[in-house]
């Protein structure tokens, strides 16, 4: 067991000599038995195991108990007086599709025109982004890529975050439509007249109630056209749109404001999707109805104003203990164009300032959001059968303060928690000699 140890240091020491060569490489396929041992369980559904040991053999979770004894000649990780979580899950990113957004080469998150159903984000998915080590150094596993722009923006799908090309990072694809829903309150641009641009004329209410009824008409062609016993010729839109009346993808959709939710939820009382609502800010105003419909939430930045100016200044705050408390399920993210997602921990940590529990709030940014995105069979929660996605860490994960992350698994394999950040960091170390 001791030599096992040892050679897990090793593996840790060549990550650290990785940040001089400046580059990460994808940890090789589980050869072995890896067991973490004597440390406190963060389930990830509420429950806590005290001294508790995890086994893990070809990337699954295989015993959870506090009689586990390795096996000869495997690796184990101590974990005594360190805490251990489910990897987290970043539900709706622009991750992989955006590296600089000021710079048009390095963003490929929106495609011409209005209604793209056909686009998959997937293959834009650029897994060399610099952004996605900051992830996984803070404990971020999985992560869904969510399309951008126009009406109807494209499939996302989930990737887990430690790959040599999108095909290896994709854990499950084209998982859901994302859907842009059309404003409908009055939002003038306080910009538009130094930008001499002009306003649209009118209700624009009635402008948004008109565009919600002509994506329903797009929905309801595409509901025909599936009825159909044959074609004439393939429509690429109609059919990119089909898994949502087999009920195997999703619609997400994008809104805010109530009256906005009301139209959502429309959606699933005319054609029966499966709704997931994105930003939702005003939810918690009709949450009974949103659980009476069975319909999630996956929250948007939650360091923000409010989006009206008759709401709470701390509404962001409060909404998800406000959720919990009306039996929504829902999420927490990261959507600030400058973390990249990367303090979605911490985002989870303020919510426990403002009415969650800790571990209500690691629920929401894992497996409460594997249940929404479709994966709470494989990962979400660290329970027997499903995939070694573990996360150990010396402090509190949700405090920026004490959290250290020491060690990550995603599928059984030990990670790189190696970033750009940290290169930086050792290069100017070096260079002034501090260390």
């Amino acid at each position: 067991m001791k030599k096992s140890f040892i050679y897990l240091l090793s593996c840790l020491a060549i990550g650290t000599t990785m940040q001089a060569q400046e580059s990460v490489y994808p940890a090789k396929k589980q050869d072995g038995p890896v067991y973490i041992m004597n440390g406190t369980v963060h389930v990830g559904n509420g429950q806590v195991l005290n001294n508790t040991s995890i086994e893990i053999k070809d990337g699954k979770i295989t015993a959870i108990g506090s009689n586990i004894t390795p096996a000869a000649g495997s690796t184990v990780a101590d974990a005594k007086g360190k805490h251990v979580y489910p990897g987290l899950i970043l539900a709706n990113s622009n991750l992989g599709l955006v590296e600089v957004s000021s710079v048009r080469a390095t963003a490929d998150a929106v495609e011409i025109g209005e209604y793209n159903p056909s686009v998959r984000s997937i293959v834009a998915y650029n897994t060399d982004s610099k952004v996605i080590n900051t992830l996984k150094a803070n404990g971020i596993t999985h992560a869904n890529i969510v399309p951008q722009g126009g009406t109807i923006s494209g499939s996302s799908s989930i990737v887990q975050l430690d790959a040599w090309n999108w095909e290896d990072a994709t854990y499950a694809g084209d998982n859901g439509i994302h859907l842009n829903l059309p404003s409908l309150y009055n939002r003038p641009n306080p910009y538009a007249a130094f930008m001499g641009m002009r306003e649209p004329q009118g209700d624009p209410v009635k402008r948004g109630l008109d565009q919600i009824e002509e994506i329903k008409q797009f929905l309801r062609a595409a509901k025909a056209y599936a009825a159909e016993a044959s074609h004439v010729a393939t429509n690429l839109k109609f059919e990119s749109v089909q898994g949502l009346f087999s009920k195997k993808q999703k619609l997400f959709i994008h809104c805010d404001v109530v009256r906005e939710i009301l139209a959502a939820i429309d959606f699933k009382t005319e054609f029966g999707f499966d709704i997931v609502l994105v930003g939702a800010s005003e939810s918690v105003q009709v949450a009974d109805l949103l659980k009476q419909n069975g319909i999630p939430v996956i929250l948007s930045q939650m360091h923000a104003l409010p989006t009206l100016a008759d709401d709470g200044v701390d509404l962001p705050y409060q909404t998800p203990a406000l959720l919990q408390k009306a039996g929504v399920l829902f999420a927490i993210n990261d959507e600030d164009g400058q973390h990249r997602g990367k303090n979605l921990p911490y985002n989870a940590g303020t919510a426990v300032a403002y009415g969650l529990t800790k571990e209500q709030a690691l629920s929401a940014i894992t497996l409460n959001a594997a249940k929404i995105l479709g994966i709470a069979d494989k990962t979400g929660s660290l329970e027997t059968g499903k995939d070694a996605n573990v996360v150990i860490s010396e402090g509190d994960i949700l405090d920026m303060r004490s959290s250290h992350i020491t060690l990550v698994m995603i599928g059984g394999r030990i990670v790189s928690l190696t970033d750009k950040h940290k290169q930086l960091y050792d290069r100017y170390v070096y260079k002034y000699g501090l260390k």
